[in-house]
């Protein structure tokens, strides 16, 4: 594949949403792969933006035929990546990023093996209970349960290519911005993207 493909996981509350979206609007050539889900949308959500709201019922028949890359039950709901989206957009030399959780990220490098893994951590792990309370979002359930899966991310970290630690939004931007750019700049994706300036390389 001639487009990079980045994962970025983090447990929910360290800001992984935040930065892939700052991403986006710095790097309008990145694009996001819109999961599938069987969540409710939150306030303010469209389908097809955030993601394609569907049944258990179409999920679990689109998971069946295969049409997933990688998929996963998390937090109560389903989510998977179509696989077919996927590959279309890095044939064709687009960069992607993927907002998953560490059990979909290892099968999607399973499949993709130049996927590079990008893990996001809070300062320290208290931020991350403040910030799911923050939200007044969710019952004392759904927090509790957020943070032992926080937990069990977190024990998966060294299966990541970088870390960045989310302490200041701008920084950890341009970390995640650097690595992306770095990422064009590989001798495979080069000699991919811009074959007639390697057409004079010597074997």
């Amino acid at each position: 594949m001639s487009g990079n493909l980045f994962i970025v996981t983090a447990p929910s509350g360290a800001g992984k949403t935040t930065l892939v979206t700052a991403l986006l609007a710095r790097e309008p050539a990145v694009k996001l792969s819109v999961s599938y889900t069987t969540r409710a949308p939150r306030p303010g959500e469209q389908d097809g933006r955030e993601y394609h709201f569907v049944g258990v019922a179409t999920f679990e028949t689109m998971r069946d035929r295969g049409e997933f890359l990688e998929w996963a039950h998390v937090h109560g709901s389903y989510y998977g990546t179509s696989h077919a989206w996927l590959e279309k957009q890095t044939a064709t030399g687009n960069d992607v990023v993927l907002e998953i959780d560490w059990q979909g990220a290892r099968q999607v490098r399973r499949a993709f093996h130049g996927a590079i893994g990008i893990f996001v951590l809070p300062p320290v792990f208290e931020d991350l209970e403040r910030r799911l309370r923050g939200r007044g979002k969710d019952p004392e359930s759904v927090i509790q349960r957020r943070l032992e899966n926080a937990r069990e991310e977190i024990r998966h970290l060294g299966e990541f290519d970088y870390v960045i630690i989310n302490n200041e939004l701008q920084e950890a931007l341009e970390d995640l911005v650097a690595i992306v750019r770095a990422a064009r700049l590989r001798y495979g994706v080069q000699a991919s993207r811009h074959r007639s300036h390697f057409a004079f390389r010597e074997d």
